[in-house]
């Protein structure tokens, strides 16, 4: 039974985005260079792009106050953040990068803090993210807070250090997005905001959002973001050079702090410490739950995620849901009408833009590449072509194309076409053979026996690679990989071709993932766990529900088929009372009185079963600790918890 209640304490998933990697990069293969093929092709990318942009490089390195050296570190001496880490990034590109996307990497590195305009500041390269402040009558107005308590309490004494002690009297999330929420208590703490009643302001739906996105199917997006954020890549020109948006991800302590004033409506207006924000809801886009404020005594626009200097994600690769093309670009318009006169906008990541006509031009264009991309997928959707042969045939204007700061460094044209066809008519492309394929394994097996063995397709794969058809390549190789995991030759080739398509990209996830793919292919899977205990002081705040629906996911059906138990689940601070019963397969839970056909009744403390799932308290615990209790059949508890699985999120990728 021990056993079983130890599955169950660490069935539970994580936020995708702080996935704990090792501690050290891996160091990359020595001997991936850049091909002939990889250099012919971004001397091509330099020729026909003009990638000197004087306005962005002046515009980033604008307004510079000071600029941070050294590393930060948590309560255990480990290094969250290195603002040297990147300092390789300087001159022109290696012959392993796009020179666009080095371009981007650059411009991301300005790293400091920065006057953006009269009262408005940024601290930019101190995490993923950027944190603003804004100055009030008698204090700091604090715009998001970066994603771990470490890099926001750093950036706010390096803050102070150079622009005075002075209070924080307002908090501002824009949106539900972990890297803009999860420092707030490295900036106040929850007693500090009750006792000088800070408003702490963020839009409807923030709590839940931001509580819940990554809860169900969090050790999915938690292993998948290792490959998108590339965090087992070394800090080098063939490895991570940047994440499009920014820097890195800070892997550190998470928390979150309850909003005291949630925006409600469309357009409302607010004072925060005698400044007037115009906040401007816009649901649905980059963030379930996200608004943007313009500020009309400074003239100056903060965009939060609606705009920035990338073409942003419609999928986003580490998985989530996909965001709606239109609306996005239906509130950027309506951004234009009531903030098109501003002389300044700044963004949470990125650098600002400065000049009404220039902030202008720029809402327009970002406007009209999510419009382009939405409206021309559905064209060719409606003459009956597949997202697969839309997302080739879908190229930008020169119009477009040429404005830089709409470039796929984050997001691309290929993946979110693919997201526009995906929201509109899902996965199915029409085609029969597509309705029920053969799982991938078996298909590779017998690609392999059509292609006349192994070797012969190994062969075929390896004549690609020479001809530079790395996607073609790739393609072979997948299922040269799948049906044989332990061929070295079909793995190194793959790798290879990863590597080269990787050193390609333009974009920063893309090129993650294929050289992450790379590494793992060379080095083995990842077989680390996930850091759960560094989440306790965000997940106090979701709701129970959340993690009885993530219960319900981690079933094992073979196991309870069957079975028909049902347990009360009771808490005894907060007054909750559940009743979890599995039964054809399925678990439901229902709130409510303990009833008494239970055959156990568990009553714990939410403290300790939030530590239940975050693995700090095992089988042990839960028999002997003074807030617990158990009546009934302790076997039928165990039995219980022992259907649920145990996610580790280290499940293989480029390998099955």
């Amino acid at each position: 039974m021990k056993t079983n209640l130890v599955l169950a304490a660490l069935f539970m998933g994580t936020s995708a985005l702080m996935a704990a990697c090792s501690k050290t990069p891996t160091p990359v293969d020595p001997n991936s260079a850049a091909s002939p093929f990889t250099q012919a092709f971004h001397a091509e990318v330099a020729k026909n792009t003009d990638l000197a942009d004087p306005a962005n490089n002046a515009d980033a390195r604008k307004g510079l106050i000071a600029k941070p050296t050294g590393k930060v570190l948590n309560d255990a001496g480990e290094v969250i953040w290195d603002y040297d880490e990147f300092n390789f990034i300087e001159g022109n590109a290696p012959s392993t990068v796009n020179p666009s996307l080095w371009r981007q990497a650059s411009l991301n590195n300005q790293i400091g803090l920065y006057k953006v305009a009269d009262r408005i500041y940024q601290l930019r390269g101190f995490d993923l993210s950027n944190m603003t402040l804004i100055e009030g009558d008698t204090g700091w107005i604090v715009v998001d807070v970066l994603t771990s308590e470490e890099t926001a309490r750093a950036a706010m004494a390096f803050a102070r250090k150079h622009l005075g002690n002075k209070p924080v009297t307002a908090i501002v999330f824009t949106h539900s997005h972990v890297d803009h929420f999860g420092g707030a208590l490295g900036v106040l703490s929850a007693e500090e905001v009750a006792a000088r009643n800070i408003p702490v302001v963020a839009p409807i739906g923030f709590m839940e959002e931001a509580t819940s996105e990554n809860l169900l199917v969090g050790m999915a997006m938690a292993r998948r973001s290792t490959y998108m954020y590339g965090k087992r890549l070394p800090r080098s020109p063939e490895g991570l050079i940047d994440n499009g948006l920014g820097k890195a991800v800070a892997y550190g302590k998470v928390g979150i702090l309850q909003p005291t004033l949630v925006v409600k409506e469309a357009k409302e207006t607010h004072v925060l410490d005698g400044l007037e924000f115009m906040f401007h809801n816009v649901p649905g886009s980059e963030a379930p739950s996200e608004f943007v404020f313009y500020l009309p005594t400074l003239k100056a626009f903060g965009s939060a995620e609606l705009f920035g200097h990338t073409l942003h994600n419609l999928y986003t690769p580490r998985g989530a849901k996909v965001r709606d093309a239109l609306k996005w670009a239906s509130y950027m318009d309506e951004a234009i009408a009531y903030a098109g006169d501003a002389e300044v906008m700044f963004h949470q990541h990125n650098w600002p833009v400065w000049g009404a006509d220039n902030v202008r031009s720029f809402m327009e264009k970002q406007r009209d590449v999510y419009r382009f991309i939405h409206d021309q997928t559905v064209r060719h959707m409606n003459a009956g072509y597949t997202s697969m042969e839309i997302a080739e045939k879908v190229q930008m204007p020169p119009a477009l194309n040429n404005f830089l700061s709409g470039r796929g460094y984050y997001g691309t044209v290929s993946h979110n076409v693919k997201a526009v066809y995906q929201f509109y008519m899902g996965w199915f492309d029409a085609n029969p053979a597509n309705l029920n394929p053969l799982p991938p394994v078996e298909a590779a097996k017998r690609y392999v026996d059509v292609a006349g063995g192994m070797d012969a397709l190994l062969n075929k794969a390896e004549d690609a690679v020479n001809k530079g058809e790395y996607r073609w390549a790739a393609e072979l190789l997948k299922h040269a990989v799948y049906a044989d995991p332990e061929n070295a030759r079909a793995k190194a080739l793959l790798a290879t071709s990863f590597d080269q398509m990787g050193y390609m990209a333009e974009s920063a996830p893309w090129r993650n993932f294929y050289l992450t793919g790379a590494l793992e292919l060379r080095q083995g899977g990842y077989a680390e766990g996930f850091q759960r205990t560094a989440f306790l002081d965000m997940l106090k705040h979701t709701p129970t529900e959340r993690f009885l629906e993530a219960m319900a996911a981690a079933l094992n059906s073979d196991k309870a088929e069957g079975e028909d138990i049902q347990i009360n689940l009771v808490f005894s601070d907060t007054r909750e009372s559940y009743v979890l019963r599995i039964n054809n397969s399925v678990l439901h839970h229902r709130a409510g009185k303990p009833e008494d056909n239970s055959v156990a009744t568990l009553t714990l403390s939410k403290p300790f079963f939030l530590n239940m799932m975050t693995g700090e308290a095992g089988a042990t615990d839960l028999l002997f600790s003074d807030q617990t209790k158990i009546d009934g059949s302790t076997i039928k508890l165990g039995q219980f918890f022992g259907m649920l699985e145990k996610a580790t999120g280290n499940f293989n990728i480029v390998t099955p």
